[in-house]
């Protein structure tokens, strides 16, 4: 007899334009990019600050970047390093790997060299791809030390027009001849017009190596492969009503699962554009939305914390942008509210990892979230088509929990990556019998809303209770002088562990408010167990390379 599970209750919150399954047959992520620049080659396909480049062309630069990788002996399933910011580089040299078979390895340019020693090594990539001023920095005998045969090398500045003033967000960026490497655009005129013969695409073939932020360890490459992109992408397209009216603001780094599927991947599948701009900037963003009339886009909390926070938010035009989705991390209902009072427009919750191509539960397009009586969270959305998602228990996570009970999230469809690379071990302790163990805590209500409570290493027992820090945070975001806010547990002699809150203040609030008031407001509003004894003020929450807070950062400085 099926579970409840099984049974996919959630089916019943699907809008009627959402189908139960999403079927792909054998689509593939390059796939689509190819059938987009064949049959839309005029639509915008990148819009990069104030300049777009057309999918007919994009798709002439990738060819020409594939015709000079395959001279460069490159071979089906070599690996290159694709290590850039949003800048439409990126893109191209995406496609261009696809078209003759390669695995990209997306790293992110803040990396040292340390760091991108261990990816190169670990990835065993043969070319890498990056930014003149991250080069400049670099020795390139460290990366050639591992396989990296060949360093390419390209500027911010390559696709501004000569004859335009660099963007604000660009200024001061000088191009950098750097010795030893070759450079981007060189390539793309030496081949300018040179065409490659597709690969034989397949849906199992290996798209990204997509790295583990490696906050609970050695990062771990994720396979995300072809057909799981493509179905991904689909599922956006589902759940959000994509079609070619829309316009995707790439704010997600380019190099993070969400930006690989729910900005390039969805903008090749819908052939529209998507935004970009280099990196990160809120007045940018929103000058952006305004100017391109973006309409969707997927991005971490920390992001529209940035836009509420900026002073542009009452002054551009939103009013197109309605399909405002944040992943990454859970979202409170605060922040929902506290959104759609700046602004007029629903913030919704969409939740996966990097194992799930980006989305496994999303809040369906229109619909408000609810929020868990118990612990207080807004729910992360409902299984997305073709999947089945269930809670296990915290011991052993081989039985399944009824409806309200709190345990592992488990996700089984086509979105889950085969494994990691060259890590059978870890491979197999995550993915049992095709079923992905996430790591984080959650539950399922009666009707098929899933919540996540934490992770599971993150839980703090105080005095025996257990405490999960999202409930604390949801709590801290209602004071209106805190901007952002992360929770941990700390040592304590009498309670084995107490529970420590580090807040930032919003600008201009940093001397309104005392630690004693922010204790007693949560105090006043949480179970006696609960409320923080401990309150930190700090400049800003220590965050990963890819906006999520970093708990661990804060757990490691208590126990110094």
């Amino acid at each position: 007899m099926a579970s409840i599970y099984e049974e996919r209750p959630w089916l019943s919150l699907y809008p009627e334009w959402v189908p139960a399954n999403v079927e792909t047959g054998s689509a593939t992520a390059i796939g689509d990019f190819v059938n987009t620049a064949k049959t839309r080659p005029d639509a915008r396909a990148i819009c990069y600050f104030d300049y777009p480049i057309s999918y007919g062309k994009l798709d002439r630069l990738s060819d020409a970047l594939a015709a000079a990788f395959r001279d460069f002996g490159l071979n089906p399933g070599d690996r290159i390093i694709v290590d850039l910011q949003n800048v439409p580089q990126f893109l191209i040299a995406v496609y261009a790997a696809w078209k003759i078979g390669l695995i990209v390895v997306p790293l992110n340019p803040m990396y040292k060299e340390r760091e991108l020693s261990y990816f190169c090594n670990d990835s065993g990539a043969r070319l890498f791809v990056t930014h003149d001023e991250t080069a400049a920095n670099l020795d390139p005998s460290s990366l050639k030390r591992a396989q990296v045969e060949r360093i390419i090398t390209t500027s911010a500045l390559d696709f501004i027009p000569a004859d335009s003033p660099p963007p604000q967000t660009l200024e001061g960026v000088k191009r950098l001849s750097v010795e030893g490497c070759l450079d981007f655009a060189e390539i793309l005129s030496r081949y300018e017009g040179e065409r490659v013969d597709l690969v034989e695409d397949s849906p199992d073939r290996i798209a990204y190596l997509t790295y583990t932020s490696g906050t609970t360890g050695q990062p771990k490459g994720a396979m995300n492969t072809h057909g799981s992109i493509a179905f991904s992408a689909r599922v956006y397209r589902a759940m959000m009503r994509i079609d070619t009216s829309d316009v995707v603001l790439g704010v997600a780094p380019l190099f993070h699962v969400t930006g690989e599927v729910a900005h390039g991947a969805i903008a090749a599948l819908a052939g529209i554009p998507v935004v970009l701009f280099y990196r990160f900037d809120p007045a940018e963003a929103l000058r952006l939305i305004e100017r391109w009339k973006v309409t969707m886009t997927v991005a971490s909390i920390t992001v529209y914390i940035a836009l509420m926070n900026h002073a542009d938010i009452t002054k551009r035009d939103l009013s197109g942008f309605v399909k405002a989705y944040s992943g990454g991390a859970p979202v409170s209902s605060a922040m929902v509210d506290r959104f759609k009072e700046l602004t007029g427009l629903m913030l919704h919750n969409v939740y996966g990892m990097t194992e799930t191509n980006s989305p496994s539960h999303i809040v369906p397009l229109g619909k408000r979230a609810p929020v868990d009586p118990e612990s207080g969270a807004l729910s992360v959305g409902v299984p997305v088509p073709s999947s089945v998602s269930k809670i296990m228990d915290l011991d052993d996570g081989t039985r399944a929990l009824a409806p309200g009970e709190v345990g592992e999230i488990v996700n089984r469809g086509p979105m889950i990556v085969p494994g990691y690379w060259n890590k059978p071990d870890e491979t197999a302790s995550a993915i049992k019998d095709g079923w992905l163990y996430s790591g984080d805590v959650g539950k399922m209500d009666e009707n098929g809303w899933f919540f996540v409570v934490d992770r599971k290493k993150d839980m703090i027992i105080a005095s025996g209770y257990k405490v999960w820090p999202r409930d604390v945070e949801d709590v801290l975001y209602q004071h209106p002088a805190v901007r952002e806010a992360a929770v941990v547990g700390v040592p304590d002699p009498y309670r084995g562990e107490t529970v420590k809150a580090f807040v930032a203040l919003k600008e201009g609030r940093e001397h309104s408010v005392t630690v004693d008031e922010i204790i007693a407001f949560c105090k006043d509003r949480m179970a006696a167990y609960k409320y923080p004894r401990q309150v930190e003020v700090v400049s800003e929450i220590p965050k990963t390379l890819t906006g999520k807070f970093l708990r661990r950062a804060l757990r490691d400085k208590e126990r110094v």
